[in-house]
């Protein structure tokens, strides 16, 4: 993952200040690598594989734990082997992780990796957030900027209490019910379950950023302006392009929370989301 010892002297600074943290939800991740994505009735073997603590909200934290020296993630995660392993996992990273653990297990996904680092993800469980009712440190929330991906409504409007809130569209519904201005929403304009369209939140986003993969992406800002940023290439060679959005989505909060325009912020997040396709899993083994 990109870090701010990667960055310009001047970022770097900026970003060394920063109280950065993440609402949002953990899934333990099992890496499988194989030649090609299996057909109906195919068999494949894997040819290597290994396991991670990751989802949206684990792999953004730990990206904006290598930018700004330090995090937080405030979660919910299963209080079984997997969950509590999920949180030691993370707290090695530099994250401080607060979170309650509740009976459902922990969430699970397979990702399949084919010769071109493409992702195939199976989901086991239902995604589990914080609510805003559970005892995890809600009123130190004074921060620079937060990033939310999973909670219930009133974790969402208690997250508004960070100078700069960012979220991604999938969490929509709740944004919908929260009824809070997040800076900027990030989707992807590729990805069905990503959608947003004007109108869809009152109040709308500052800014909305739609990402399409290795092209880069667009975005729009309230005040009507608008434009595209450039991709970045990767470090290496292509490895695995699980959690780069996530990654990407990490240095877009930093960046707005150093004070970088939108299209410093953004050219952030995409260096973010190119270090980690170059890696095996969002953080490298």
């Amino acid at each position: 993952m990109l870090s701010g010892t990667d960055l310009e002297p001047g970022v770097r600074d900026r970003l060394g200040s920063l109280r950065l943290a993440v609402v949002g939800h953990v899934e333990w991740a099992e890496f499988l690598r194989v030649p090609a994505l299996p057909a109906g009735g195919d068999i494949v073997h894997v040819t290597d594989r290994w396991e991670a603590a990751a989802g949206g909200g684990a792999v953004t934290a730990v990206q904006l734990a290598r930018l700004a020296g330090r995090a937080t993630l405030i979660t919910a995660l299963g209080d079984d082997e997997l969950g509590h392993r999920a949180a030691e996992e993370l707290e090695a990273f530099g994250v401080e992780v607060r979170a309650v653990f509740r009976d459902p297990p922990q969430r699970r996904v397979i990702v399949h990796l084919d010769p071109t680092g493409e992702r195939t993800i199976t989901v086991i469980g239902d995604r589990m957030g914080p609510r805003g009712d559970d005892r995890l440190g809600w009123d130190d929330v004074d921060l620079d900027g937060v990033y939310f991906t999973a909670g219930d409504a009133d974790a969402l409007r208690r997250s508004r209490g960070a100078r700069v809130l960012t979220a991604t569209a999938r969490a929509l519904g709740t944004l919908r019910e929260a009824s809070v201005a997040v800076d900027a929403l990030v989707r992807s304009a590729l990805d069905p379950g990503e959608r947003y369209e004007d109108g869809d939140l009152t109040p709308s986003p500052g800014i909305v950023v739609a990402t399409e993969r290795n092209a880069g992406g667009r975005w729009e800002a309230r005040d009507g302006s608008s434009g595209r940023y450039d991709p970045v290439d990767p470090p290496g060679p292509v490895h695995d392009t699980y959690g780069c959005g996530d990654a990407f989505a990490g240095g877009i909060t930093a960046g707005l929370a150093a004070g970088l325009d939108v299209r410093g912020a953004l050219d952030l997040g995409a260096r973010c989301g190119a270090w980690v396709a170059s890696l095996d899993g969002p953080y490298g083994r």
